[in-house]
């Protein structure tokens, strides 16, 4: 039953993601896809995952524990202060912190992770804004 209540919970959240897409108005240097299809493509996927759970839930369905849980939630809230200090920071010292504490959290040692998000980091930023010329959040850096 609980793969159903979460099957439906996603279809609920795809079609609001897929409203609120509707409402991302064109700009006027719009590309031939438009801004609205990588929030309909991801909102599809999400769709298409929330059916398969409505339709074919697993019988016995092995939930985290609390503990486990927890350190979800606190990953999910990671993301949420990523999105909302990006403009703050700037792009490169968020995706930092966010990339650092993720890798951490998945097992690499505090050392590591601190590496591999300065890394992803300055990777990334070199990719989007360096080669393909899209603007990022700037921060008190400058970049």
């Amino acid at each position: 039953m609980s793969d159903r209540i979460f099957g439906g919970i996603g279809l609920m959240l795809s079609l609001l993601s897929i409203w609120r897409a509707t409402l991302i108005p064109d700009s006027f240097m719009s590309d031939a896809v438009g801004p609205r299809a990588f929030p309909y493509g991801i909102a599809a996927v999400m769709a298409l995952a929330s059916i398969w759970f409505l339709i074919k839930p697993d019988p016995e369905p092995e939930w985290p524990r609390l503990g486990r849980l927890a350190e979800i939630g606190f990953a999910a809230l990671v993301m949420i202060a990523y999105a909302q200090l990006l403009p703050e920071l700037g792009f490169v010292i968020s995706t930092a912190f966010a990339a650092a504490y993720l890798t951490w959290r998945l097992g690499s040692s505090p050392l590591q992770s601190v590496l591999i998000g300065v890394g992803t980091s300055l990777g990334i930023y070199a990719i989007f804004h360096l080669v393909l010329g899209l603007s990022l959040a700037r921060g008190p850096l400058g970049f």
